[in-house]
C-alpha cells in the first residue's frame, strides 16, 4: 500500500501545479523499502539502503550544479535519510559497538559538511542521527548513575536547572532569536 501511494503521490507530481507531492512520494516509497525489509528479516540494511543513497546524492549534486538555489532538503534530503535513518534503527537493537561507531562517526562527518557548506539537511540529518547514537550510547549509563544516587537529588537538579534556565530567561530568547535568523539563513 505504501509503495501504491509513493507511485500515485509521483504520478501526481508531474503536473506543475502539484509538485508538493513529489517529497511525499519520496517518503512513502522509502517507507515502503524500510517496511518490506522490516518484514523479511533483514538484520542489515546498510547493504541495501547505502547503494540507494550513494545513487539519491549523486543525483542531488548534479541537481545542485545545475540549479545552485535548490534547497539542500530537495537535493540531499533522501539520500541523507535513505543513509543515516535505517542505520540509527537498527543501531536500536544492536549490541555490539562497530556499528554505533561507525554510524556516529559517519553521521558527525555529514553534521561538520553540512555546518561548513552552510546547508540545512545534512547539519540536522547528520545530528539528529549523532544526537540519537549519542543517546543510545549513554542511557546505559544515567540510569546506572541515577539508580546509586538518593531519591531527592533528580528532583533538586530539576529545580536548580528550572532557576539556572529562569534566571537567564531573556538572554535565552535573544540567543533563540539570533539561532532562528542564523538557521533560516541556511539553504
Amino acid at each position: 500500500m505504501l509503495a501504491l501511494g509513493g507511485a500515485l503521490c509521483a504520478a501526481g507530481a508531474l503536473r506543475a501545479d502539484r509538485r508538493g507531492l513529489g517529497p511525499a512520494a519520496g517518503v512513502l516509497g522509502v517507507a515502503a523499502v524500510w517496511v518490506r525489509l522490516a518484514a523479511s528479516g533483514v538484520a542489515v540494511p546498510e547493504a541495501y539502503a547505502l547503494p540507494a543513497s550513494a545513487a539519491a546524492l549523486a543525483v542531488g549534486l548534479v541537481r545542485r550544479r545545475r540549479d545552485p538555489e535548490a534547497s539542500s532538503w530537495a537535493a540531499y534530503g533522501p539520500g541523507l535519510g535513505v543513509a543515516l535513518l535505517p542505520s540509527l534503527a537498527a543501531v536500536w537493537g544492536d549490541p555490539y559497538w562497530p556499528r554505533p561507531l561507525l554510524l556516529g562517526l559517519g553521521a558527525l562527518a555529514v553534521t561538520l559538511a553540512g555546518a561548513h557548506r552552510r546547508l540545512r539537511a545534512p547539519l540536522l540529518l547528520g545530528g539528529v542521527t549523532l544526537a540519537g547514537v549519542a543517546v543510545h550510547e549513554l542511557a546505559p549509563y544515567v540510569v546506572q548513575v541515577a539508580g546509586l544516587l538518593p531519591r531527592w537529588v533528580p528532583p533538586a537538579l530539576a529545580g536548580v536547572l528550572l532557576l539556572a534556565v529562569g534566571a537567564t530567561y531573556e538572554r535565552r530568547l535573544r540567543e533563540a532569536r539570533r539561532l532562528r535568523e542564523a538557521f533560516g539563513r541556511l539553504r
